[in-house]
């Protein structure tokens, strides 16, 4: 599928946003947290750079899907290291255990969707991690009511990361063209809510 000019121009916002994040930062938090939220940007700017140079077709790289897994896990890792300091040891096991089981599933041939379940799962959690704490946080005053809208980027990666895994499994929710005309659009407006609540935490 041919990539129009609009998205092309909404892969490049994305690109700058992510990189706007990563020079602004985040103050007053943990050096682990700014290192893994700083992981997630730097992955979602190269992943758009990539998308916007070589097409929407870089996604059938199995380099492109283990890459981009970084993004999901990255960002909920450093929310539960900032917020769950009990359940810190417990998530970077399932971050380390989750990515390792991406990159074995789609180095190696596996038998019938195993390379799609891993993903799913992956993404799945990492997802309502993000979805979830930061809505958590703002409801009980742990943050600001802005800091929501990390949990709306949240739920958007976790729609993201299913439409696509679906789709690489055969079995699309959405036809391909459908996801890939939507996704530009999607990773830019998550992003944005990313960037938005992070600056209203």
């Amino acid at each position: 599928m041919k990539m129009s000019s609009l998205d092309r121009i909404l892969l490049l916002l994305t690109g700058l946003l992510a990189a706007y994040q990563i020079a602004v930062g985040i103050d007053g938090l943990d050096a682990f947290a700014i290192t893994f939220y700083t992981l997630a940007f730097g992955v979602l700017l190269v992943a758009g750079l990539l998308m916007l140079i070589l097409g929407l077709s870089v996604l059938d790289s199995p380099v492109v899907v283990i890459v981009s897994t970084l993004i999901p896990l990255s960002l909920s890792l450093g929310l539960v290291w900032e917020s769950l300091a009990s359940y810190r040891t417990p998530y970077l096991l399932f971050t380390i255990l989750g990515f390792a089981s991406v990159i074995l599933t789609r180095s190696f041939s596996m038998p019938g969707n195993l390379s799609v379940i891993a993903l799913a799962i992956v993404h799945g959690v990492a997802g309502m991690v993000i979805f979830l704490l930061p809505i958590v946080f703002a409801i009980n005053g742990q943050a600001g009511p802005g800091f929501a809208l990390v949990g709306a980027g949240g739920g958007l990666i976790g729609l993201g990361g299913l439409l696509l895994s679906f789709l690489k499994a055969g079995r699309p929710i959405l036809p391909k063209e459908t996801v890939l005309k939507v996704l530009p659009g999607l990773l830019l407006v998550m992003t944005a809510t990313y960037v938005a609540g992070f600056a209203l935490r």
